[in-house]
């Protein structure tokens, strides 16, 4: 086993060890599902990556423990599946986000998994752009309809 393998396998041996319980979520699994991974992070780090990424800084979120989830697909699929296991389980707190290089409090990350996922918007947006050519299309068959309809009762009248 390689020497970072041992080390990481020993603290958490010891840390089993002096605890009276160990609690298994799927809280990863979860979100993988949505495209999206958690991993929990020393704050100085995830300041530091921010700044070298050019990101904002969460200062005010970075306190206590922290995880961070980050992934290339829907924010709100990720943040619907957090604020979920925040209600199923009670933990974990959202502190904030960043979306765009804009930094998201709790509520607005709240209010992002409130929204239908993208492919809903996506297919409400085709949906509206649709519309008008349907109705135009709709009232251009209109007269001729109605004429079929004048012919065909003239035609029952006659009969």
């Amino acid at each position: 086993m390689r020497a970072e393998k041992k080390f990481i396998t020993d603290e958490i041996k010891s840390q089993v060890d002096s605890s009276p319980y160990l609690i298994v979520n799927d809280l990863r699994s979860r979100l993988r599902t949505a495209g999206s991974q958690v991993r929990v992070v020393k704050n100085t780090f995830l300041a530091r990556v921010l700044k070298d990424a050019g990101l904002p800084e969460l200062d005010g979120a970075l306190k206590g423990q922290t995880a961070i989830v980050f992934g290339d697909k829907d924010i709100s699929a990720a943040a619907k599946l957090l604020k979920n296991f925040a209600a199923e389980f009670k933990l974990p707190s959202i502190k904030a986000g960043i979306l765009d290089r804009s930094v998201l409090d709790s509520k607005q990350v709240l209010a992002l998994a409130d929204l239908p996922s993208r492919e809903v918007l996506l297919g409400k947006i085709l949906g509206l752009l649709q519309a008008p050519a349907g109705q135009l299309v709709r009232i251009l068959n209109t007269p001729a309809s109605q004429l079929a309809q004048v012919l065909k009762a003239n035609a029952e009248k006659a009969q």
